[in-house]
């Protein structure tokens, strides 16, 4: 595994702790972060929920972003990303947090992200309301963006909540979803806007 892009493009990174982690693929990694950049979308805080190899988190640091925080469950994976980071030179640039995403949701926030990403199991049953959790509440606000991995045979809505997928792609087996953060009076505002009439 290697950095793909940015200030650390070409460093090798550690890949997983077990089979039971499946990171992102490069050709998925990159068409995420060049949508990312065609959306003019340049993250600053960041977080890497399901972190695995934190692959994802460290290309956004090597492509600018200022902070990111890697929510892993795993204590093997955890210690892939905190090894990763170092060899990357992020570690003065992230924390790893070892515990469960559903764990992490609850705690409280000091400071909201411009973007999350999500790469969840392509089997886990609550990857719908895990979505619907991170953009109704604290972690993220209108303009925010969350990217969320997951299998073409995972339908998920075009709205749900403050979200509303901006980009849906796949790429064989693999697909990514890209939504905005969307409040309740921007919307209003849009819906408004588009009931008056012309002329």
């Amino acid at each position: 595994m290697r950095i793909l892009t940015g200030s650390a493009r070409g460093r090798t990174l550690k890949g997983p702790a077990s089979r039971g982690t499946r990171p992102m693929a490069d050709k998925i990694k990159i068409a995420l972060f060049n949508t990312l950049t065609s959306l003019g979308v340049e993250p600053v805080r960041v977080l890497d929920l399901y972190a695995g190899t934190g692959g994802i988190g460290i290309e956004a640091l090597s492509r600018g972003a200022e902070w990111v925080d890697f929510v892993e469950q795993s204590a093997a994976a955890a210690k892939v990303v905190r090894t990763n980071l170092a060899t990357s030179g992020f570690a003065e640039h992230g924390q790893v947090h070892q515990t469960s995403v559903n764990a992490f949701l609850l705690k409280p926030v000091t400071d909201p992200y411009d973007f999350v990403i999500l790469d969840p199991p392509y089997a886990d049953p609550e990857i719908i309301p895990t979505l619907e959790r991170v953009g109704n509440g604290e972690l993220v606000q209108s303009g925010a963006v969350v990217a969320i991995g997951h299998s073409p045979r995972v339908a998920l809505p075009d709205a749900l909540g403050r979200l509303s997928r901006l980009r849906h792609r796949c790429h064989g087996d693999s697909c990514f979803s890209i939504y905005d953060v969307v409040d309740d009076r921007t919307r209003e505002a849009g819906e408004a806007g588009e009931d008056d009439p012309v002329g």
